[in-house]
């Protein structure tokens, strides 16, 4: 029987919250043959209930020092799913450093006298070292570029695997990929993907117009959503990442790029009433046979944190595989998990990448 894995947690955010509260959902159901969302059962030897959340990190004052099961239910948390059993787990103070834009300060309300970052780094290595944590997953919000470089550097020298699921640039850099790799620690990243999130649908639908011969002339994707993600996004300079990193993950599918002024893909606004409900709109036009014109609307609304969840449960599993086996560096099973990796692939490329991996096959 394999050991749990253990997970640190940088973000006590809602992305946390249905990652954790969607496990317990599948400890539930344990008995069941097949259960409905898990992209993989198992992933080498390990099962969804094998991971365990042995550190956790957060800036709101709310939460720090509050036992992990009820730290996941603080305001601003929106996702309230299932009730949690309760843990030894508790939230210690994270630094703040660039982590909260203008426009969510109110709703996250960080200690009034932090930690100084020098003894705080000491506190959080030595968090990590008590409870032997060996992966550390990245929950901060769209913009922390210097918060997230701060814990890339924590996870190298705790000497845990590092999984970044938001869009600053850590495994897509190669000056990152060769510290991780003269380490020996795997890194996985950037940007996560959602199981069925717009970016993907999108880079399908891009692909497969291209694939059958048409030639897209334009095309954009609109997001819409309620929860503090998108309340922080509504600060334009805190996007430049995550713009560069939907819109990459698109143009790598088609055979020849779009012009800048032909692509417009982000998030669009703020709407509070939409919670965690995330509204993408995608239109496509081109030209088909006998240059006959074409176009494409798609209108998708997903849970955005049950998104998320379902593909950080895999790479948090494959992470700890490579530990396994000694392997550092950037993990190319990125490609299926994140919309920025550092080598971009196919869907179904990505898909068989990630099997292989599995398999331990080269």
């Amino acid at each position: 029987m394999p050991k749990p894995i253990r997970v640190g947690v940088i973000g006590v955010g809602n992305c946390f919250a249905g990652l954790i509260q969607g496990i317990e959902y599948y400890k539930k159901k344990q008995g069941a043959k097949n259960s409905i969302g898990l992209m993989h059962q198992k992933i080498g030897p390990y099962k969804f209930g094998d991971l365990e959340f042995s550190s956790a990190f957060d800036v709101g004052k709310n939460k720090i020092n509050k036992p992990l099961n009820e730290a996941v239910f603080c305001s601003p948390n929106l996702v309230k799913w299932f009730s949690l059993a309760p843990s030894k787990t508790i939230v210690r103070e994270a630094p703040v450093l660039d982590g909260i834009g203008i426009y969510v300060l109110n709703k996250i309300r960080p200690l009034k006298n932090p930690t100084k970052l020098q003894k705080l780094r000491q506190q959080i290595l030595e968090e990590l070292q008590k409870t032997k944590t060996e992966v550390l997953i990245n929950y901060l919000p769209v913009g922390s570029q210097r918060a997230t470089e701060f814990w890339a550097d924590v996870a190298i020298e705790a000497r845990c695997a590092f999984i970044n699921c938001i869009p600053v640039f850590i495994a897509s850099d190669k000056k990152w990929d060769a510290k991780f790799t003269k380490a020996r620690l795997p890194v996985i990243g950037d940007d996560i993907k959602g199981q069925i999130g717009a970016t993907i649908v999108h880079r399908v639908l891009a692909k497969l117009c291209d694939d059958r011969g048409t030639k897209i002339e334009k095309t954009y994707q609109l997001n819409v959503g309620g929860n503090t993600d998108f309340l922080n996004m509504k600060e334009y300079n805190r996007l430049k990442s995550k713009k560069i990193s939907k819109t990459t993950s698109v143009q790598s599918q088609l055979k020849d790029e779009l012009k800048a002024d032909k692509i417009y893909i982000g998030p669009s606004d703020f709407i509070p009433f939409l919670g965690n409900t995330k509204l993408a709109f995608i239109r496509i036009e081109g030209k088909m046979f006998a240059d006959v014109p074409y176009s494409l609307e798609l209108r998708l609304e997903v849970d955005d944190k049950a998104n998320s969840a379902g593909v950080a449960i895999d790479a948090l599993r494959c992470a700890r595989l490579a530990l396994d086996r000694h392997k550092g560096g950037y993990l190319d099973v990125s490609s299926y998990f994140m919309k920025r990796p550092l080598r971009q692939y196919s869907d179904d490329e990505a898909k068989k990448i990630v099997d292989e991996f599995v398999k331990n096959k080269k």
